[in-house]
């Protein structure tokens, strides 16, 4: 387990996010499936394996209140609670390895 916590350590303090194929400016399809189910505002959201994925800004800015974000990496956590300023503050942060 040590050894997928390192290797994605790695990912996350040598390359850029513009440098790996999963980004996405604007994560449409999980943001278009959570909102179509048309769960109040309060509702729980785990984003498991987010990296620094921008799935938690566009939540936020939806008014979801109830958002927590999992992964194994602590630098992705870092570089996603970076962007978000103060509004990271809103959403709970857990370095886990989901295996």
């Amino acid at each position: 387990m040590e050894q997928n916590k390192d290797h994605w350590e790695n990912v996350y303090n040598t390359k850029s996010s513009s440098e790996v194929s999963w980004t996405q400016e604007v994560p449409r399809t999980s943001l278009d499936i959570i909102l179509s189910c048309n769960v109040p505002k309060t509702a729980r959201i785990i984003d498991i394996g987010s990296g620094d994925s921008k799935l938690v800004d566009f939540l936020l800015e939806a008014g979801f209140t109830n958002i927590t974000v999992l992964d194994i990496s602590t630098k992705a956590l870092e570089r996603a609670k970076l962007r978000l300023g103060e509004k990271a503050a809103l959403v709970k942060w857990l370095v886990q390895d989901v295996i």
